[in-house]
């Protein structure tokens, strides 16, 4: 990743330390900005307990729900009721729970078409959204981009030596044959383009490829993204920043 070394990093004791202290961040950086905004979501055990306390009070009375656009950075290519759904995961934890205009929900196709087609069609959502089919510095797709990382360093469905590391035009890619289903994921440019870039990262099984990140390993498709607004912000529990600090 660019300018590691600038990187925003803040260590909370444990996981749910760093869910209280994100769902503080997020309500507050939402709230402050006037008009929609917009959140790509990331699946995973730690994102699940912030959707869990946002859904709770005080957070539920708090955020803006009625101006907030829901989207997601990956997808397994599952019906949106599968247990391995992300967008199942989000709608439990969350967004069944609070007062979401059904509009605002943005969620990847995954019937009735192929991983390819999805792509397309989520990119189409993505471009509708944003008023034009090229992403401006100046106006950066989502206010947040929620991501965590995978133990072999990915980000959102972008994995080593995918083909979809090197998309740099399209936002959104169909991933197959990395997994037993295919993905589809946003792709670096639809990533980058954000408000706020934030890692949330709990956990000392994460220690280890945190090492190699903040080491400058550009094997890692982590060590590729770049954000357009500057530097990404790391929320780590005190496990997962062990062995970076």
């Amino acid at each position: 990743m660019s300018s590691l070394s600038k990187a925003r990093v803040e260590v909370l004791a444990d996981a749910e330390a760093l869910a209280h202290h994100v769902a503080d961040w997020l309500t507050t950086t939402a709230s402050a900005k006037s008009g929609s905004f917009s959140l790509a979501l990331s699946g995973g055990s730690t994102p699940r307990r912030l959707y869990q306390l946002l859904a709770s009070a005080p957070y539920r009375e708090r955020f803006p729900w009625a101006r907030t656009h829901f989207f997601w950075g990956d997808e397994r290519f599952v019906p949106p009721d599968h247990p391995q759904s992300n967008y199942r995961m989000v709608r439990e934890a969350l967004l069944a729970h609070v007062p979401v205009p059904s509009g605002n929900i943005h969620p990847v196709p995954t019937e009735g078409l192929t991983p390819e087609a999805s792509a397309v069609s989520y990119e189409e959502a993505l471009k509708s959204f944003y008023g034009s089919s090229t992403l401006s510095q100046e106006q950066p797709l989502f206010d947040v981009t929620f991501l965590g990382i995978g133990p072999e360093g990915h980000i959102a469905s972008l994995f080593p030596d995918s083909a979809m590391l090197e998309e740099r035009t399209r936002w959104v890619g169909a991933v197959i044959g990395v997994k037993p289903e295919p993905r589809i994921t946003l792709t670096y440019p639809a990533l980058e383009s954000s408000g706020e870039v934030a890692f949330l990262i709990a956990g000392a099984e994460k220690g280890p490829i945190l090492k190699r990140l903040f080491a400058g390993d550009q094997d890692l498709p982590a060590a590729r993204l770049h954000p357009v607004t500057g530097p990404a912000r790391f929320f780590l529990d005190r496990a997962a920043a062990g062995s970076v600090q």
